[in-house]
């Protein structure tokens, strides 16, 4: 990925040009003074999967084993619900 770096007064006067490049997929980084203040990037679009699309990805996969699987969290997680000190 690409990024270039934009000044704060350029990100003000060429926003038009800034948004369409956004829409291209470019990354930017944007300083004030010279300094690194923040990235602008574009919003990673949502792409819709059909129920019979995801259903068919995983029709060859293994079965869960509930039991397993929640003893497999609970080894990784803190689930405690008393507040902290």
């Amino acid at each position: 990925m690409w990024m270039a770096e934009l000044t704060q007064r350029e990100l003000r006067n060429n926003s038009g040009e800034i948004m369409r490049a956004l829409d291209r997929g470019e990354w930017f980084v944007i300083t004030r003074n010279g300094v690194p203040v923040g990235e602008l990037l574009p919003v990673r679009r949502r792409r819709f999967v059909p129920a019979a699309a995801a259903i068919s990805a995983f029709a060859g996969a293994p079965p869960i084993d509930g039991s397993r699987f929640r003893a497999d969290v609970d080894a990784q997680v803190n689930q405690d619900s008393s507040p902290r000190a």
